[in-house]
């Protein structure tokens, strides 16, 4: 708290960080009452910094809470500020603030989305894409990805914020549905192809959402061709994308392609960043992490981790002012993405239960007769094992019950009273 009514700029700014990665998904009111002040101060140059640091932790921590008094906040805060401080390149966290308060509602942004789209100036664009797309994440919804496509199909190489929030819109919207991810694969070929260059920026970022801790093949060949282009700014979205698609996976492929990509662009400060970054990534938690947030099945979708996925990749749209300049200290936020992608199997006392269980791709059963077989090309381990972002576990004996219905994280074993040993002859 003194940090955050302090005077020391950048104590207050790690102060409002902090708070935002600490209460992340919290919705807890009295951390709000300490940084909606800060939100609206108004004042110099530094100040506007402080702010979106401000309305941003506040959209994680009340992430897809629909807060009123929050949501208020910012959008007033939006439209009282001054030109300079809209321009100020900060203030897309203010946006995305907002953005997140909303996160997967759907519908219920549409208030929202007609107040921001009353403030003048550029931004509101911005705002009201990011907002939009946060509303839709993981929805599928193809209406919504079409307005997205619709808002690319403008030929700008000025002012095209709005473009580029539209295209990781795509990857958003579109991401935790396969045949919706496999469409959009498509859509970035003809973006890369016909687009102007604003666009092409956010391709890279907007694979990278769709893919998350899940190196595909493809996926990794594509961000690798554009991780060499000549424009700096594609070739380190496409770094910092690898990361995040290999993210704790220790995946081979990738480690061979940053370590090339360290010797290849070593003359370049920002690039040899990026890629210790994505370095960082790749082998995090001894791969033993993932930042996936989707999970139980792929049924639902963590707020705080898809949150802090759009922070980073957000604050990659700008990189020069962000990341590479003061505030790469917004790459803490990964931390709420960070979660153990091990299965432990414990018994009711919590004491360490090792089974065997079969680890395989999933297959989508829903609506099939009879009892489908859940998981394919399967191998047999013993727990603790570690589990892809695309595979599903069962368990291999009928000699224990699980107590949930989903094998993921840590799961408490019972007895099967009906098991009978087979017997020896």
């Amino acid at each position: 708290t003194e940090h955050v009514e302090g005077d020391s700029h950048i104590m207050k700014c790690a102060a409002c960080t902090g708070l935002g990665i600490a209460y992340a998904g919290s919705g807890r009111e009295e951390v709000a009452e300490l940084l909606l002040p800060v939100l609206e101060s108004s004042g110099g140059g530094n100040t506007m910094l402080e702010v979106s640091l401000a309305g941003l932790a506040l959209g994680m921590i009340f992430v897809g809470k629909c807060d009123e008094n929050v949501g208020s906040a910012i959008v007033q805060r939006l439209m009282e500020a001054t030109d300079e401080e809209l321009d100020h390149s900060h203030a897309r966290f203010l946006c995305l603030g907002l953005g997140l308060l909303f996160l997967g509602k759907m519908e219920k942004a549409d208030a929202m989305l007609e107040a921001v789209r009353t403030v003048e100036h550029k931004i509101s664009k911005y705002a009201a894409i990011l907002l939009e797309t946060c509303a839709y994440a993981g929805s599928g919804n193809v209406l919504k990805i079409q307005e997205m496509l619709h808002q690319c199909a403008e030929h700008l190489t000025e002012d095209a914020e709005h473009q580029a929030a539209a295209v990781i819109g795509i990857g958003l919207i579109s991401m935790g549905e396969d045949v919706g991810a496999e469409m959009a694969l498509r859509a970035f070929d003809h973006l890369l192809h016909y687009c102007e260059l604003p666009i092409k920026r956010a391709v890279p970022l907007s694979l990278a959402i769709l893919n998350v801790s899940n190196p595909d093949f493809g996926v990794i060949d594509q961000l690798s061709r554009l991780s060499h282009d000549p424009d700096s700014e594609i070739a380190q979205n496409a770094i910092l994308g690898m990361g995040i698609v290999s993210a704790g996976t220790n995946n081979s492929r990738v480690a061979g392609l940053l370590r090339q990509l360290s010797e290849f662009h070593s003359k370049e400060a920002g690039h040899v960043f990026c890629v210790r970054i994505a370095q960082g990534l790749l082998h995090m938690g001894k791969g033993l992490m993932t930042l996936n947030p989707v999970h139980s099945d792929r049924m639902l979708t963590s707020g705080p981790a898809l949150g802090a996925l759009l922070i980073i990749i957000h604050s990659c749209l700008d990189l020069k002012n962000n990341l590479l300049d003061k505030t790469h200290y917004l790459l803490y936020y990964l931390t709420c993405a960070m979660n153990p992608r091990m299965l432990i199997t414990v018994n009711e006392d919590m004491s360490w239960r090792p089974v065997t269980v079969r680890v395989g791709q999933a297959v989508e059963t829903v609506g099939q007769a009879g009892k489908p077989k859940t998981i394919t090309g399967f191998q047999t381990h013993t727990t603790p094992v570690l589990l892809g972002s695309k595979e599903r576990a069962e368990l291999g004996t009928e000699e224990f019950l699980s107590v949930s219905s989903v094998l993921e994280g840590v799961v408490i074993l019972k007895e099967n009273p009906d098991y009978e040993a087979e017997e020896g002859n």
